[in-house]
């Protein structure tokens, strides 16, 4: 709540509309028409990593951000996005800290605990 700002990462119900001018190689925009999983898992997958960049993006400039995925969509996009043509994914909370007040890193896993080579 003291964050001094909060962004929305949200994904477009609509995005394979703007596919013919963004990737004209293909028709990829009649792959997506008419079938809603396969929109909604690419749209959340997308700005997912979206969001992921994002993040590094802040990182990279020294702001301070915590990611929320804790909040009730529904309340969320009714209020921001009411056409519905928008969902919310997660928020992120950015700021600059107050060095003395920020905890260590937290531990990590190592690659092989994290990861599986086939």
């Amino acid at each position: 709540m003291a964050a001094p700002a909060t962004v929305i990462i949200a994904w477009d119900t609509e995005f394979h509309e703007h596919l013919p001018r963004l990737f004209p190689q293909a028709d990829i925009r009649s792959y997506f028409v008419g079938n809603k999983p396969l929109i909604e898992e690419n749209a959340f997958r997308n700005s997912s990593l979206q969001a992921a960049y994002f993040i590094l993006a802040a990182r990279g400039f020294g702001i301070r951000l915590r990611t929320d995925v804790r909040f009730n969509a529904d309340k969320l996009n009714a209020a921001f996005f009411p056409d519905g043509k928008w969902k919310v994914n997660l928020l992120c909370n950015l700021g600059y800290g107050d060095p003395t007040k920020l905890h260590p890193r937290n531990p990590r896993l190592n690659f092989e605990e994290a990861a599986l080579i086939l």
